[in-house]
């Protein structure tokens, strides 16, 4: 499994492409919190709230760019039947895969944490509340792994890497609002709104956001990744 994770970090970053997806995302999050309106300086106390609440969208760009040549490139170019020669279970080949993927995107979010020096520097008073803001990448560092498996298992579905990744936008904004948007009509206004946003990912994410590490949370982490990864490891079985 570590040798398939390898050649998948080999791979991203073999090319121009991979530090520009990841420059992209530092540089889009740095000008949002401290250059354009509205940003973290008017706020007037410390926090990081505007970060969490950005990153998650632009993930939704960085992770579908970072898994969608998994393995439809594979399949593309035929090197697929030669992985399977190699003494690896299908699951071994997912992990591999999988783990490389989070391992990009772990690197994209280790810079981030100069945010929080610089803001600590800057306050006036008693800083940021470290006990939101672990629990916060806590929450997001699970949904990159949900959008992760999400964006592998749409690779695993096609040929062509641009399919690819429009399936794992699509999917993963679908999990990530999609039911909160669907928990606000009238008709869902009984009750069953709460148990209908329950279901997606943005409600656990604000859950786990607020410095509370919920079991519940976790558990619904792992079983989103499970069963993506298990849909792929079925879609592979058919191949």
């Amino acid at each position: 499994m570590w040798s398939v994770c390898k050649k998948e970090l080999r791979q991203f970053f073999s090319s121009l492409t991979g530090y520009i997806a990841i420059i992209v995302f530092l540089l889009v999050n740095g000008l949002v919190l401290f250059v354009f309106n509205d940003n973290i300086f008017d706020f007037g106390y410390a926090t990081l709230d505007k970060f969490f609440q950005l990153a998650p969208w632009v993930l939704l760009l960085l992770i579908p760019a970072i898994t969608m040549r998994s393995f439809s490139e594979e399949f593309k170019t035929g090197t697929y039947e030669i992985l399977q020669t190699r003494p690896l279970s299908r699951w071994q080949i997912i992990g591999g895969k999988y783990l490389g993927s989070l391992i990009v995107v772990f690197i994209a979010l280790l810079p981030t944490l100069v945010y929080i020096i610089s803001i600590q520097r800057l306050s006036s008073g008693e800083g940021i509340d470290m006990g939101a803001t672990i629990g916060s990448y806590a929450g997001l560092f699970f949904l990159a792994a949900v959008f992760t498996a999400i964006c592998i298992c749409c690779s695993s579905f096609t040929t062509n890497a641009v399919v690819a990744f429009i399936a794992g936008l699509i999917g993963s904004a679908l999990l990530y609002y999609g039911f909160s948007a669907i928990s606000q009509l009238p008709a869902l206004k009984n009750g069953a709104d709460y148990y209908v946003e329950m279901a997606g990912i943005d409600f656990h994410y604000r859950s786990i956001s607020r410095g509370l590490i919920d079991t519940r949370d976790i558990v619904y982490f792992l079983s989103a990744i499970f069963l993506f990864l298990t849909i792929t490891n079925r879609n592979l079985l058919k191949r």
